[in-house]
């Protein structure tokens, strides 16, 4: 028998996955959480064969949860049924330890084929997900932000406007733009957003 956590900030969508999985005769989910917080406290206690993990939650985030799981209970496979497919989650996930990355709009049939592998040790990816990791793979090696840029986002991610940030290091709101456009091109990004959590992914900030 295959146990599960669901692990979800919404219990209505708990419930449609619990009753995606319910009908299937080696399949139980034996918990639900709501945080990330929940889900290692419940994986301590549950000892689950799998988790399935939302990314967005509440105080402790899926990425930083499936780190700690993988922690505390190695032999439980976490396998990432989310929303988002953004390359920076991807690879946070994966480099967190989840053995899959599927999202909520899997089919109850690739669920249970994914729930399955998954107990079984194999990694299970959606078709999507599976094209983003490669295409990240192939990637040439982008430059990487230099010092200077690094350190404007790292004030980025407290907060600070641009205005704030020129005056903290002194410089002209033109230059903080320059350097935020530079660490754009150079992290694969758009907005300031995608730019700090994709350098945090990477380890820059």
């Amino acid at each position: 028998m295959i146990s599960v956590l669901l692990v979800d900030d919404h219990a209505v969508v708990r419930a449609g996955v619990s009753g995606m999985l319910g009908g299937e005769p080696d399949i139980t989910v034996v918990g639900e959480a709501a945080s990330g917080t929940e889900a290692v406290a419940a994986v301590q206690a549950l000892r689950p064969d799998v988790v399935l993990m939302d990314l967005r939650l509440p105080g402790l985030d899926g990425a930083t949860a499936t780190a700690q799981v993988m922690a505390v209970a190695p032999a439980t496979r976490v396998v990432v049924l989310t929303t988002y497919e953004t390359d920076a989650d991807i690879l946070r996930a994966v480099e967190a330890g989840a053995a899959g990355y599927l999202l909520k709009d899997v089919s109850r049939a690739d669920l249970v084929r994914a729930v399955r592998a998954a107990a079984r040790g194999g990694t299970v990816l959606a078709p999507s997900v599976a094209t983003r990791l490669l295409h990240q793979v192939r990637r040439p090696a982008r430059e990487s932000p230099s010092p200077r840029e690094i350190e404007v986002l790292r004030l980025v991610a407290r907060g600070l406007s641009n205005a704030e940030i020129g005056r903290e290091l002194h410089i002209s709101e033109a230059t903080v733009k320059t350097h935020l456009l530079r660490s754009f091109a150079k992290l694969g990004v758009s907005d300031r957003t995608a730019a700090v959590t994709t350098a945090m992914a990477a380890g820059l900030l």
